[in-house]
């Protein structure tokens, strides 16, 4: 076991890729399947900010999305180098290898764009994407990104909080878990037509982690506005979680009483549970979860660099921890 003592925002040393047997086993399988935190958070950033990263340097390749660095929500470690944010991802609505996201999201229209909340609100309302784009400040965070394959990333995300446009639309009573929709559009999202999932995807979270403040609704990185390969133009984005619990190009928010099934949960339950929480002490999956490789550094792209503990909750604990006291996170994964 790697587990050990942090704050949240201190990381060992970085480097990655998906070990090939790793991408080869969960393919096999699917195709057999057919607010005290956020002061917490503050005290602790406040002592760091002198050492974040510089400004991310604006890559040019797509209009810019001013924000304003939040420190208290962003770690000081090194930034993934934005090629490989935008080259090495899964997004399996445009095929399942890391490069097809690049490769076939040019496809993808992303004006006009609309996003409906609904379900169990006082204020269902359609939100048009410039109206999204206005509706709070935009903050620059810097987050661990941790793949439930064992590769990571340290990405300056742009957004505001989920709990914002939840506020929005006055959540009722009943309003218990979200769930968020993706775009269904086979023909501009070519790897909707492979039936490795159930689609449109679809994710979610219970009440009280949507609206945890580091929870982070996203439009842009690096300064710009999301690549379509990236989710654009609204995708979600929890640190604490496997990377798939980010949803991508979201077109649907609903507010919900009972828990929704995923689509991963649909496609491989004994693997995928709906918390996903990052958790180096459960591997439901055929590989271990204690350790990962970070992208981007090292040599070869970090292909032979040493793998790094992984961190409870993905080093976030200090903040969200509180969220699953009493809970059996062996059984509840």
């Amino acid at each position: 076991m790697n587990k050990r003592q942090d704050d949240g925002f201190e990381h060992g040393v970085p480097s990655e890729i998906t070990p090939r047997e790793v991408y080869h086993d969960r393919r096999r399988l699917l195709a057999m399947a057919g607010v005290g935190a956020a002061a917490a958070v503050a005290a602790v950033a406040a002592q760091r900010a002198h050492a974040l990263p510089a400004e991310a340097a604006r890559p040019g390749a797509l209009p810019t999305l001013p924000a304003t660095r939040n420190a208290a929500f962003s770690t000081s470690e090194p930034l993934t180098p934005y090629k490989d944010v935008t080259t090495y991802n899964n997004f399996y609505e445009f095929g399942t290898s890391k490069s097809d996201p690049a490769k076939y999201a040019g496809s993808l229209q992303t004006r006009p764009w609309t996003v409906v909340v609904e379900g169990a609100v006082h204020k269902p309302r359609t939100f048009g994407i410039e109206d999204l784009l206005k509706l709070a400040p935009m903050q620059e965070r810097i987050y661990r990104h941790r793949c439930v394959e064992g590769w990571s990333m340290v990405i300056p995300w742009i957004g505001y909080p989920l709990a914002t446009l939840l506020k929005a639309v006055e959540p009722t009573g009943n309003a218990k878990y979200v769930e968020y929709i993706t775009l269904l559009n086979r023909a501009e999202m070519p790897g909707q037509n492979d039936p490795v999932l159930q689609w449109p995807y679809l994710e979610g979270l219970r009440m009280d982690e949507a609206m945890h403040p580091l929870t982070l609704l996203t439009f842009g990185l690096y300064g710009e506005v999301l690549p379509n390969q990236d989710g654009a133009p609204m995708r979600m984005v929890i640190p604490w979680k496997y990377g798939f619990k980010g949803g991508k190009s979201i077109v649907r928010i609903r507010l919900v009483e009972k828990q929704p099934v995923t689509s991963w949960m649909r496609a491989v339950p004994q693997w995928y549970g709906f918390y996903s929480n990052v958790n180096p002490d459960v591997s439901p999956q055929n590989w271990s979860q204690a350790n990962e490789r970070r992208i981007g550094q090292g040599a070869f792209g970090g292909l032979f660099a040493p793998r790094i503990p992984t961190q409870m909750f993905n080093g976030y604990g200090a903040q969200v921890a509180s969220l699953y006291k009493g809970m059996n996170l062996t059984k509840d994964f």
